[in-house]
């Protein structure tokens, strides 16, 4: 789409909403010509404290219009705020006249809704008036908005039981028996980088080592502990060990309740790997079929099958609390067969379920390879079978984000029967305390008490490169969390 700003700069608003709006267009930037088939114009004037936004756009011969107008109050940095949810709120209201319809979280283009809801919450709003917040300033829908408030009023409860020093731990294991066809994460298949298996094990203990003695000189205590992937389980049954001993052995756990591991994967599931975690004391396993449906599971590149699934749910039953993935909008999938699946799931009784959208990453093999994927119209009816089934087995919403590129510009939602909550998903998602991140491509992110300030340390993206810088292991990368921690946490204070 041809993209002409007139009085202001705002780029990345304006890219946001186009693609919230029209996935798959790209925004050219130029003065607009009668041949150009999408265009729109987004003007800002102002005169004293009042702003006026004007949007005029065209999508393939249909045309709309918006015209919004304010009169800006506060500091400089609120009324910055207020120019921006002009112009997104203007070019949303243009397009949405232009298409006749609109995605159900409305305006809202970023990872999580409910920061909004939550920050209400917390001001002593109601429920109600969060939902309405949504609805009547976002044009959100009133499902998306009840569920961004009960998962907002989640995060909050989660916040209240935080000391400033108190973090979570995550630890990545970038390696998966085969690859998915959606897949984009940053992993590999152990059939061509077994041999970087070992070595990966070795730098990731290290890594963990430096990191908890950093930690422990900080005063900071752990929460939550996560292994995710690619597929943790992976690994073999001591080298799961190994890590977890590297964990325990290093951190400050006496304040730590819950401690994840993504089984993922059901052909990984082993007894001897289960009879390590269960051991070591870990809490909750995450088994991820993603769907019930055979012919699905070949579609994706899985090389077991629901049988398999079955199997592994025997086994998992030795731990406090399981979860299971499901994703809505994969290939061969049919919102019948979804049905199937998430019925099948509800059999086993799973603490928590979480229920995915497929993203449509780039250099998934969805996208490479041209597989074709349900449209908007089936995911959307996959999510809506799915949400009042979960209701009705006992499951509430807990945590929620979004991702790019999603079906239908859907949800990620994670629901739990009563007290089962995950709480690394919420304080990860909703940014509620540090997280420090180990393993290939993995991200630390420092934040103060009230999420005021927050900085990103990303670790080397591919295991290779991992094995030469590992993360937290180094000294740079330690001194730039002791700083972060003197300033807006320990208040200068001397913690060698």
């Amino acid at each position: 789409m041809k993209l002409e700003l007139r009085g202001h700069n705002e780029r990345y608003t304006v890219e946001q909403e186009l693609l919230t709006l029209f996935p798959g267009e790209l925004p050219v930037y130029g003065p607009i010509e009668d041949t150009d088939p999408s265009w729109a114009v987004a003007a800002l004037e102002e005169d004293g404290d009042r702003c006026q936004v004007t949007v005029e756009l065209c999508h393939r011969g249909n045309r709309g219009e918006s015209r919004q107008e304010e009169r800006l109050t506060g500091n400089a940095y609120a009324r910055e705020g207020r120019r921006r949810h002009l112009i997104g709120r203007g070019f949303f209201l243009a397009a949405r006249q232009a298409v006749g319809m609109a995605p159900p979280w409305g305006m809202l283009s970023g990872v999580r809704p409910d920061k909004l809801t939550a920050r209400a919450l917390r001001g002593g709003s109601t429920a109600s008036q969060a939902r309405e917040l949504l609805e009547r300033d976002y044009f959100v829908t009133p499902s998306r908005a009840a569920l961004a408030a009960e998962t907002g009023a989640a995060a909050l409860r989660a916040e209240a039981d935080l000391e400033p020093l108190d973090i979570a731990v995550y630890v990545g294991i970038p390696f998966c028996p085969t690859r998915c066809a959606y897949c984009s994460f940053v992993s590999q298949s152990v059939e061509k980088s077994f041999p970087l298996v070992s070595p990966y094990v070795e730098a990731l203990v290290g890594e963990i080592q430096s990191g908890g003695a950093l930690a422990r000189r900080l005063g900071l205590r752990v929460r939550a502990f996560y292994m995710g992937g690619g597929t943790p389980t992976t690994l073999g049954a001591e080298q799961l060990r190994q890590v977890l001993d590297a964990f325990r052995q290093s951190f400050d756990t006496s304040a730590c309740e819950e401690y994840t591991v993504e089984a993922g994967r059901p052909d990984t599931i082993t007894a001897d790997r289960m009879a390590v975690l269960r051991d070591w004391g870990v809490t909750r396993i995450s088994v991820n079929p993603q769907s019930m449906e055979d012919r699905v599971l070949q579609a994706i590149g899985r090389r077991h099958t629901a049988l398999d699934v079955e199997r592994a749910m025997e086994l998992a039953k030795a731990f406090p609390c399981v979860n299971m993935d499901l994703i809505a909008g994969l290939p061969e999938d049919t919102p019948e067969g979804f049905a199937r699946t998430l019925e099948r799931c509800l059999s086993f009784g799973p603490e928590n379920l979480t229920v995915h959208t497929l993203s449509l990453k780039k250099g998934s093999r969805v996208l490479t390879e041209g597989i074709a994927i349900p449209d908007a119209a089936s995911v959307g009816e996959m999510l809506d079978l799915a949400y009042p089934a979960l209701r009705q087995g006992g499951y509430a919403p807990y945590y929620l984000y979004r991702q790019k590129y999603a079906s239908g510009s859907f949800e990620n939602t994670g629901w739990c029967r009563p007290e089962t909550e995950c709480r690394y998903n919420i304080y990860m998602m909703s940014e509620l305390c540090g997280i420090f991140s180990f393993g290939a491509g993995g991200s630390t992110r420092l934040t103060d008490a009230g999420g005021r300030h927050i900085r990103r340390l990303v670790n080397p993206k591919y295991p290779a490169e991992y094995l030469q810088r590992p993360g937290l292991a180094t000294a740079e990368t330690a001194e730039a969390v002791e700083d972060f921690y003197a300033k807006y946490l320990l208040g200068g204070q001397d913690h060698e």
